[in-house]
């Protein structure tokens, strides 16, 4: 009573205990939560490298898809110039230095952390004769891999 009287109350609050707890807790699942947030950014690809991949592996797909189906064979120079390749077979483990090219040789400074290898094989589906044309172009722990098939589909007359 003689706190009544005095006009003592009773403080309401945390005391200092409860508030180390919750700060523990909190900070305990912050880390948690930080932590898998740190394990995906680190994993996942950045999208602009992921598209110039596609770009320079489209490109050079395209490029040998559209050459002549067969020729005679012609070897690359030391670099990576490709100007008289005049057919499918010509790209085959092309390019020798894994670097990206212009059609002249010209390693493309700005793609300088990129490999790049083609592999044309002939192969056979259901009975007619083919290539199997595999682009992979990497960078990093990045890679894209196309692969098309190429058939002799109008032979020329004459």
């Amino acid at each position: 009573m003689w706190s009544e009287r005095h006009g003592l109350v009773r403080a309401q609050g945390f005391t200092l205990l409860e508030t180390i707890v919750a700060i523990v807790v909190i900070s305990v699942g912050l880390a948690g939560v930080l932590s898998v947030f740190n394990v995906n950014v680190r994993n996942s690809a950045d999208p602009v490298v992921r598209k110039q991949l596609m770009a320079v592996a489209e490109e050079m797909l395209e490029e040998i898809a559209l050459r002549r189906y067969s020729g005679p064979t012609k070897e690359s120079d030391a670099g990576c110039g490709r100007s008289a390749f005049d057919d499918v077979s010509d790209y085959h483990l092309y390019p020798a230095n894994r670097k990206v090219c212009n059609v002249e040789g010209v390693a493309i400074a700005a793609l300088a952390g990129y490999t790049l290898d083609v592999t044309v094989t002939d192969v056979t589906l259901e009975g007619v004769p083919a290539k199997r044309i595999q682009v992979e172009v990497a960078r990093g722990n990045d890679e894209v891999t196309l692969v098309t098939w190429r058939t002799e589909f109008a032979t020329p007359t004459p």
